[in-house]
């Protein structure tokens, strides 16, 4: 596991609940004492990573430490940073009488099923792709697993809507070879687009037609860039964080075997909360006896990744002091 805070970009994941926003915490200042450049995000709309280090987060890093920082990212605000930009998008185009209509639609849409997920995904694949971030590791403490999984699907999803509404266009055929032409192919990446107009596939186009096909080509570029990064074992990896129960086994299995099968590098999984040797009384001993056979559970079923420990601590982990201790012991435990 020492080679994790080595890799451009850690995501820190699990059920809600299992302590993965403390680890995500405490491996930031572990990888910024050792001198990394770090930025830990939280991508939690529950955000709690603020209340870990005990100060105050927002949308842009802050400065914790020497070589960290820290945000938390607010999914409202990307909504609206997004409608706002397709509504100045289409008030190019939309008669005066329509805009009445278009800013209804657009109010409604800050509601509907998705829209949080996908400009989040979209500030994330921003995160993952910018080179010129003064940070050489990028951790993410993700949102519970179904979340997590959800945001790592949508590029599929966002590329299987853009064809579809793209094959509906009276240009179909036109478009359909300049898509063939433009989508990534597994480790490469595509030519920027348009910046020669005399070498513009959607010359032939009305205004609003290239525009929008050109807003969803580039989006559905950028998912794309972000998820080979992703797939990439040398850049990324991602950590589960589980405690020694039967529900965060089960959901652990369940996604880590879903992160496997999208070709997602799972580093491995970290057992948290373990009840030390040293805890006394009966009610401790039943419940570190019960334990012991989910311990085991967890060996044989996560045997293929490194399985690391920490202890059930005595106290809540809260501020930066608690954070360093942690950190001491996450060095231990071999990371």
């Amino acid at each position: 596991m020492k080679d994790l805070l080595e890799k451009r970009l850690l995501w820190v994941g699990g059920k809600g609940g299992v302590g993965k926003t403390t680890v995500a915490a405490s491996l930031a200042v572990l990888a910024a004492r050792r001198e990394r450049r770090v930025l830990v995000v939280s991508t939690d709309p529950a955000h709690s990573l603020g209340d870990v280090f005990d100060r105050e987060l927002g949308d842009v890093p802050r400065r914790l430490l020497p070589n960290l920082d820290a945000m938390e990212i607010d999914p409202d605000a990307e909504v609206e940073a997004h409608l706002s930009r397709v509504t100045q998008q289409m008030r190019r185009y939309a008669a005066p009488e329509m805009m009445q209509e278009l800013e209804r639609q657009m109010r409604l849409t800050r509601q509907s099923p998705g829209t949080q997920e996908a400009a989040l995904l979209e500030r994330i694949s921003r995160l993952i792709i910018d080179d010129e971030a003064p940070y050489d590791l990028v951790i993410f403490d993700t949102a519970p697993t179904g979340h997590t999984l959800r945001l790592l699907s949508l590029p599929e999803a966002m590329a299987a809507w853009t064809d579809g509404l793209l094959a509906h266009n009276r240009k179909s055929e036109e478009l359909g070879k300049v898509l063939s032409h433009l989508t990534p192919k597994r480790g490469r990446d595509v030519a920027t687009p348009f910046d020669d107009p005399q070498e513009d596939p959607f010359s032939d186009l009305d205004e609003r037609t290239r525009d929008v096909a050109r807003t969803l080509v580039e989006r559905r570029r950028l998912f794309h860039r972000a998820r080979r990064r992703i797939e990439n074992p040398h850049e990324s990896g991602f950590l589960f964080v589980l405690t020694p129960e039967r529900l965060p086994i089960l959901e652990t299995g369940r996604a880590v075997a879903a992160l496997e099968a999208a070709k997602v590098p799972v580093a491995g999984t970290l057992v948290n909360r373990v009840i030390p040797e040293s805890a006394e009384g009966g009610f401790m001993r039943s419940r570190r006896e019960q334990e012991a056979t989910y311990l085991t559970r967890i060996d044989e079923q996560f045997a293929h990744l490194p399985r690391p420990k920490l202890p059930l601590l005595e106290s809540d982990v809260q501020g930066i002091a608690m954070l360093e201790e942690l950190a001491t012991r996450l060095e231990t435990a071999g990371f």
